[in-house]
């Protein structure tokens, strides 16, 4: 069989084979394209907010921001919180986006590779005449054939940057995720308490208005009285009870919620959280840190700037198409009659077919087209700049209004309570005077409902108060532990790393 060589007029091997590691030692030496820098935009000094009741710029364990929830020391929350972590659908999701990210990273690395394809094939030809005999040919091939792009300029090296970056994105995407779904379950669940709770000093002011009311109707009854002090019992008394159906929607609304931030079914957690129990305390002090340590810790924050960080590589990959390409290729095929020859054939590297090229390619008119991609890129890395300060000054506003809102409601707190104790106690003497004839029966109905909305705002109150504790630890980026660390969401022993697929 004759030998067909394609690259006959071409450089010998060894000349190729340097050619080959000179280009394999300096590809993607000198990439093209901005290369990232961290913009300076975190702020330097303390909050603004002042440090009251237990809050303190000291810095806080990453332990304790990791698993914050463990400071209210309630059992019920951290199992519903375990649950929620393993079950939630957003979670799932974000897991999900990792592993398309890791695909596509993948992809990108698969480039710095040579691209290498096998072929083979038969074929028959035959022809005949009208006495029946003709000629029948056979023959058979099997080759190699090789590509790869040598990336001088560093396309490839700046497209493995962004995607590096962008897996980055949503591997904090995914910690925002948990760190939200945390305070959210949390927040539903305080919800749950506080309803509860308000449902509780409800009941017992319609049991006292109950008693108040068949007062005043054996009063009447006695003469003592007339109807108008019985009509103004009953109404006060009817007007409680019509409080209680809209406080029951509230608390299964809020059950309901529980159940599906835990990937439930609305109603599946309803006995479990049934039995009333009391709010947590709140913990005596708390670390806040830094702003700088917040901005450090947040994942939205990361997350944006790993957004920019893929965006100014997407620069160098479009700035790359000013540049050629240059491309190495080659093949190695067999041909032969049969089968048998075909396998003698490739082990015989005399009988093989050998090719070896070098194209290099460079766009020489697009009217304009690559520059003005360059330019939608940098606008694009600019847009991403000005989302990451953004992203920055959204997270101090929410600290700032944190740290306010939950020590003003500490305070308003403190006088609640003094006003509802003083009204339980202007209750008690003015049911006594009017059952000595002192006093008409309007003032005790003043009194009771003064109570009655005193000790509903105190019960909402004390459920703010927790409530403002949980955003607080969810704007300083509470609710996710670092890789390899042994405290992770859930309050189990779970890496991240365990946790990300």
């Amino acid at each position: 069989m004759q030998k067909r060589f394609s690259f006959l007029s071409g450089p010998p091997w060894p000349v190729m084979c340097m050619i080959f590691l000179f280009v394999t030692l300096f590809a993607g030496c000198n990439a093209v394209g901005p290369d990232y820098k961290q913009p300076d935009l975190f702020p330097k000094g303390a909050w603004h907010a002042p440090m009251q009741e237990g809050l303190a710029q000291t810095p806080s364990a990453p332990e304790q921001l990791a698993q914050w929830w463990t400071v209210l020391n309630d059992p019920v929350l951290t199992d519903l919180i375990f649950c929620a972590v393993q079950n939630n659908l957003e979670i799932k999701l974000a897991l999900e986006r990792i592993r398309q990210y890791r695909l596509l990273k993948a992809i990108e690395k698969a480039d710095e590779l040579p691209a290498v394809n096998a072929s083979g094939g038969a074929s028959w030809a035959g022809t005949s005449n009208e006495k029946g005999t003709g000629t029948v040919s056979k023959s058979y091939n099997a080759g190699l054939d090789a590509s790869w792009e040598i990336d001088l300029f560093g396309r490839i090296q700046r497209s493995i940057e962004a995607a590096d970056a962008s897996l980055a994105a949503k591997q904090e995407a995914w910690r925002d995720a948990l760190v939200s779904l945390v305070a959210d379950l949390a927040g539903s669940y305080i919800d749950v308490r506080t309803a509860q709770i308000r449902l509780h000093v409800l009941n017992q002011n319609i049991a006292s208005q109950t008693e108040s009311f068949q007062l005043t109707q054996w009063q009447n009854q006695a003469g003592l009285t007339d109807e108008l002090d019985v009509h103004q019992a009953r109404y006060s008394l009817e007007r409680a009870k019509a409080q209680v159906p809209a406080l029951e929607s509230t608390l299964a609304e809020a059950m309901n919620r529980v159940a599906v931030l835990s990937g439930l079914a609305p109603g599946t957690l309803n006995n479990k959280l049934t039995d009333p129990r009391p709010l947590p305390q709140l913990p005596p002090a708390i670390a806040v840190g830094l702003p700088v340590d917040a901005l450090r810790r947040r994942p939205d924050i990361r997350e944006a700037e790993y957004e920019l960080i893929a965006q100014t590589a997407q620069v160098g990959v479009a700035t790359a198409g000013l540049y050629p390409d240059l491309t190495l290729s080659g093949s190695i095929g067999v041909n032969a009659l049969n089968p048998a020859e075909l396998i003698d054939n490739a082990l015989d590297p005399s009988h093989w077919a050998r090719s070896l090229a070098a194209s290099l390619s460079h766009t020489l008119f697009d009217a304009g087209s690559i520059r003005k991609h360059i330019a939608v890129q940098s606008s694009l890395q600019e847009q991403a700049l000005i989302q990451y300060e953004t992203t920055i000054l959204s997270a101090l506003e929410e600290v700032e209004n944190a740290l306010i809102a939950y020590a003003k409601e500490q305070i308003r707190l403190d006088h609640l309570s003094v006003a509802a104790e003083q009204a339980r106690m202007a209750e008690d003497l003015a049911k006594k005077k009017y059952e000595s004839g002192l006093i008409d029966f309007s003032t005790v109905l003043t009194s009771q409902q003064t109570v009655l909305s005193y000790e509903s705002d105190l019960a909402t109150s004390q459920g703010t108060c927790v409530s403002n504790l949980i955003t607080l630890y969810k704007v300083l980026g509470g609710g996710w532990s670092p890789a390899g660390s042994n405290n992770t969401t859930g309050g189990q022993n779970r890496s991240e790393a365990q946790q990300t697929p």
